[in-house]
């Protein structure tokens, strides 16, 4: 059982890719990155030196802390955090637990640069529908809390990615997007090693509805409906964005924890209705 001020790995996997989701805080040494070139899903990296800085910045947050082990260093920066007012707690077993425990791991390498301020920046198609939804939700749910997201003319993607130093994403003939019949969300999966079964199981719903194959799994019409019909409730791509973001949130938990619940009208029969047909 964790102790006061800490949270154990099971409790945080259960937290992550929920919009209750804690902000993770990374302060592992540079050697113990190059040594583990991975991160917890949605963790943000911050110097354990420099944590007192960035207090300001996490206040009216809870967070977790996680270093390598779970010892002197995330501990000694939750300690600090708290002082500054920032509910904090560490990761109990640090890194290395959660590897031993087998949870999900996003390795550093499929991350595209961040900006100055810590932040992935992207960039696709305007209007979005459902694969340019439910991939700013996957990356701001498992990757980046933080991403920016930028929505553009779809002659303009590639030269605003240059321009801006973006990743473009679902648009041809980049690497994040389409490939053979799986679609961009599927790519993203795979590639920051996201393969849990909720997420699998999502991902047959977003194939359905972005790729006209209804068939995949009975939820993708629904998913289909709620996107055309977001799309034309907002002008603001980014309002739309915000909005989806439920949709997606509420589609992930039904695929992590309600399949098997059904709904029914209830069968109460009223005394008038029993006496009549009596």
């Amino acid at each position: 059982m964790p102790a006061f001020q800490e949270i154990s790995a099971t409790q945080l996997s259960r937290l992550i890719g929920t919009s209750q989701c804690p902000a993770l805080i990374d302060v592992r040494i540079p050697d113990d990155i190059a040594a583990n070139p991975w991160m917890i899903p949605g963790s943000d990296f911050i110097p354990h030196a420099e944590i007192e800085a960035h207090a300001p910045s996490l206040q009216g947050k809870r967070v977790v802390v996680i270093c390598h082990k779970g010892k002197k260093l995330s501990q000694g920066a939750a300690a600090w955090l708290r002082h500054s007012g920032v509910p904090a707690e560490h990761l109990a077993g640090g890194a290395i637990g959660w590897a031993e425990q087998e949870l999900p791991r996003v390795p550093l390498s499929k991350l595209p640069p961040r900006d100055g301020q810590g932040r992935t920046v992207w960039v696709t198609r305007h209007r979005p529908k459902i694969d340019r939804i439910a991939c700013p939700w996957l990356i701001r749910r498992f990757v980046d809390a933080r991403a920016v997201f930028l929505f553009v003319a779809p002659s303009e993607v590639e030269d605003v990615a240059e321009r801006f130093n973006a990743t473009p994403f679902d648009v041809e003939g980049v690497h994040w997007s389409h490939r053979d019949d799986r679609c961009t969300f599927d790519v993203m999966l795979e590639e920051f090693s996201l393969t849990t079964e909720p997420l699998l199981r999502l991902a047959d719903i977003v194939r359905g509805a972005d790729t006209a194959r209804p068939e995949l799994a009975p939820e993708s019409a629904g998913l289909l409906a709620a996107s055309l019909g977001l799309s034309r409730m907002f002008d603001d791509d980014l309002a739309q964005l915000e909005a989806g973001m439920m949709l997606y949130d509420a589609f992930y938990r039904w695929s992590r924890d309600a399949t098997g619940e059904t709904h029914d009208w209830p069968q109460h029969t009223s005394p008038s209705a029993k006496k009549k047909k009596a």
